[in-house]
Parts: C-alpha cells; sequence; structure tokens
C-alpha cells in the first residue's frame, strides 16, 4: 500500500483491491494503534467506498524477547504470526473467496509476511494460491522528497537496519540507507564527515523532513524524533546517510 497515502497505490494495486472480499489487519496494542488501522480503511474507502469487501481485524502477536537472542526471538514471534493468519484464512475466508493484507511500502523490503504467507500456501498442497503486489517503497519516496538521486555515480547503495548501524564501524558506512531505527543510531556519525537525509510519516499530512551534516542536525533529529512520537504514540521513519566525498567536504 505504499507508505500509506492514497497517493501513492499503484494502478495495479488499486484495481487488486477490487478483486479482494476480505481484508485482513493486524492490530497492534499501544498508543498511536488507532491511526495506523485508520490510514488502511482511508485506502479503501479512498478506492472502494464503503461496501462490497469485509474488514476482519486481530490483534498482532507481540514479540517477547527470549533468552535465546535476537533471531530466536524473532523466529517464535513469526512462528505466532503465521499460526494467526493460518486460523484467520481457515475462519474468516471462504472457498473461492479472496483475502488481502495491505503491507506498508513494499512487501518485498523488510516485511516477512511474505514468507509466512508462502509457507502457508506450500503447507496447503493446492489449496491456497497468493500474489504479491509490489508497492512504492518509503526508501523511493525520501529521496524524491530530499530531492537527491538514490546513490551517486560510480557508487553502490546499501540498505540496512538500525540494529546494524548501532553496532558497526562507521567508517564501513557510505551510502546506506537505514531502516527501522528505532535508537537514533545515526549518532554514531558525528565528526564522520557525514550527511543524512530524514523522513518520518513520508507521505502523510503530518510528513517531517530533516537534512544536513550528521554534526550540524544530530541534536535537531534527536529532539524532533522525541517530540513527534511523543505527540502521536507512533513514528515510521528512514534516512539515509551519505559520506561526503574529499570534493564536498567541508
Amino acid at each position: 500500500m505504499g507508505p500509506g497515502s492514497p497517493d501513492y497505490l499503484t494502478v495495479q494495486a488499486i484495481e487488486t483491491l477490487k478483486r479482494v472480499d476480505v481484508f485482513f489487519m493486524l492490530e497492534k496494542d499501544g498508543r498511536g494503534k488507532h491511526e495506523l488501522l485508520q490510514m488502511r480503511h482511508a485506502i479503501l474507502k479512498h478506492y472502494l467506498g464503503d461496501s462490497g469487501y469485509r474488514v476482519v481485524t486481530a490483534t498482532s502477536p507481540e514479540r517477547r524477547t527470549l533468552p535465546d537472542g535476537y533471531q530466536e526471538t524473532v523466529r517464535a514471534w513469526h512462528n505466532t504470526k503465521r499460526e494467526l493468519f493460518a486460523h484467520l484464512l481457515a475462519e474468516e475466508l471462504a472457498d473461492g473467496q479472496t483475502g488481502g493484507l495491505l503491507l506498508w511500502g513494499d512487501p518485498a523490503l523488510y516485511d516477512q509476511t511474505v514468507t509466512m504467507i508462502a509457507e502457508l500456501a506450500e503447507a496447503a498442497a493446492g489449496a491456497l494460491e497468493f500474489e504479491i503486489i509490489p508497492g512504492i517503497t518509503s526508501v523511493q519516496v525520501l529521496t524524491a522528497k530530499h530531492k537527491i538521486p538514490l546513490n551517486r555515480v560510480g557508487e553502490s547503495i546499501t540498505i540496512t537496519t538500525g540494529r546494524h548501524v548501532e553496532h558497526c564501524d562507521p567508517s564501513e558506512i557510505d551510502n546506506a540507507v537505514v531502516m527501522l531505527d528505532y535508537n537514533a543510531s545515526f549518532q554514531r556519525f558525528t565528526d564522520q564527515n557525514m550527511d543524512v537525509y530524514w523522513g518520518g510519516y513520508l507521505g502523510c499530512a503530518d510528513e517531517v523532513l530533516i537534512s544536513g551534516p550528521v554534526d550540524s542536525v544530530c541534536d535537531e533529529l534527536l529532539q524532533t524524533k522525541a517530540r513527534v512520537r511523543e505527540a502521536k504514540g507512533w513514528l515510521l521513519d528512514i534516512y539515509l546517510l551519505r559520506r561526503r566525498r574529499d570534493d564536498e567536504a567541508s
């Protein structure tokens, strides 16, 4: 569904919405959860109106930290989500009907729902088929909003997580899009000759953009992230870290 705005659905996605009988939505715990659901409902109303489909809402499983570490924690969480998907499909979708999941951005980028549904389809031995509708990613929107290319001539681009940049050697990062950075790991890149291009709530009415040398905007970024998260109860943000070349160094 793209980053959340109805404007960012592709024509293919819009046409696919019209074929869906039941939309499944997972509701997360915590303040702000209703707004996250409302964005999905707004997309459906914008393109489909109020009738011709059902919406089934279920509570998204909580990720509980296990003593065996991060990998085991995520594996157990995914197992629980897969069981939930199996239950919803069995109980809410009649034979011959089509179900749909509205996923942020593009389902192929940092979302394991595709893997879970693929495993269910394989286990169903032909009784369940699925299709992935590629979407506009927050990566595309971020660079478009800041009016920059994703990579520079002759350079590669890395897409990684806040978990990685929180612990890696800062010298490893030259051109990197950072997602899921809950701990504001860009703080580690002061005195590294780096620029940051940050965006929160991309494509939404309350979109926030900040860019500049990390050394100059770090405090502003930290304050902004804290302020908007406190105001809304949630924050979806993404940023590009880019090391300045010798001819750009200041």
